[in-house]
C-alpha cells in the first residue's frame, strides 16, 4: 500500500509542473533569441545616441573638428585636414593674438548676413559641421590674426608687411607668395582683429573687404576658437602653432 502513496502524488503533481512551466514560457519572461537581438540593437542605437549626443556638446563647448575647405592657408593647412579648434583658448586666456590661426564668424565682416536655406537640411548640415565631417558653413573661416587692435598694418610697394613700423617675419607663408601684391595702410580698431592667410595669392581675406562696411576686420566677439591642432589625416597629426609675434 505504500508503494501506490507516492505514485499517486507524482501523478498528481506532474500537471501543475507543466502548467508552471506553460505559464512560465507564455508569460515571455524568458527572453528568445529574438529578444534578445532586438535588446541588443537598442542598447547599441542608445549608444550611439548617446555617444552623439557628448560630441555635439564638446565641439560646442570645447574642442570643434574644422574641416578645411580651400587652399588659402596652405601649407600651414591643407585642404582636407581636419583642424580641431580650442574654443576654450580665449575664454581663460587673454584675447587672439598675432600668428594664431583663429576659426570666426564672418557674418557682418566677409560676409554680409548668413545665406537663407532649408532648416531641416541646414541642422543637418550643422551636426555633420560641427562633428567635422562636412565643410563648415559658408560663413565660418579660418586665418591668421596678422594685426591685432590698436596695430598700425602697413604693406608696401615691394609687398613686405610692416606691424607698427617692425617688418614682420612670415616663414608660414606659401612659397612665392610676398606679403601681399597690394599695398594697403590700415589701424586695427580696438577689439578687432586683422586677419589674412597663409596662400595670400589664393586667399580672400581682410584685404578683399576694406571698402566694405568694417573695413575687412573681425570683431574678436566673433572668433569661435583656436586652431591649435591638426586631426586627420594621421600623417599631418601635430600641432597648428602660433607664429609671428605676441602683442609687443
Amino acid at each position: 500500500m505504500d508503494t501506490e502513496a507516492p505514485h499517486t502524488q507524482r501523478g498528481h503533481s506532474s500537471p501543475d509542473e507543466g502548467e508552471e512551466r506553460s505559464r512560465f514560457v507564455f508569460s515571455g519572461a524568458a527572453p528568445g533569441p529574438g529578444r534578445s537581438g532586438w535588446l541588443t540593437w537598442r542598447r547599441a542605437g542608445l549608444l550611439g545616441a548617446a555617444c552623439t549626443v557628448f560630441l555635439l556638446l564638446l565641439s560646442n563647448f570645447v574642442l570643434q573638428p574644422f574641416l578645411i575647405p580651400s587652399r588659402s592657408m596652405e601649407p600651414t593647412l591643407a585642404v582636407g585636414d581636419r583642424v580641431l579648434v580650442n574654443k576654450l583658448a580665449y575664454r581663460f586666456g587673454g584675447p587672439p593674438e598675432r600668428g594664431d590661426v583663429v576659426v570666426f564668424d564672418g557674418t557682418g565682416s566677409f560676409v554680409r548676413e548668413a545665406p537663407a536655406g532649408n532648416p531641416v537640411g541646414d541642422a543637418v548640415h550643422g551636426v555633420a559641421s560641427a562633428l567635422g565631417l562636412a565643410e563648415p558653413s559658408d560663413t565660418d573661416f579660418v586665418k591668421r590674426v596678422v594685426g591685432v587692435g590698436g596695430d598700425d598694418v602697413v604693406c608696401d610697394e615691394n609687398g613686405r608687411i610692416k606691424v607698427n613700423g617692425v617688418l614682420l617675419d612670415e616663414p608660414y607663408l606659401f612659397p612665392g607668395d610676398s606679403g601681399s601684391k597690394v599695398p594697403f595702410r590700415i589701424v586695427v580698431p580696438l577689439g578687432s582683429l586683422w586677419v589674412m592667410g597663409d596662400h595670400r595669392s589664393q586667399s580672400r581675406d581682410s584685404r578683399d573687404h576694406l571698402g566694405e562696411p568694417g573695413g575687412g576686420m573681425v570683431p574678436v566677439e566673433k572668433v569661435i576658437g583656436r586652431a591649435d591642432w591638426i586631426g586627420w589625416p594621421v600623417s599631418r597629426w601635430g600641432g597648428v602653432g602660433s607664429v609671428g609675434g605676441g602683442r609687443g
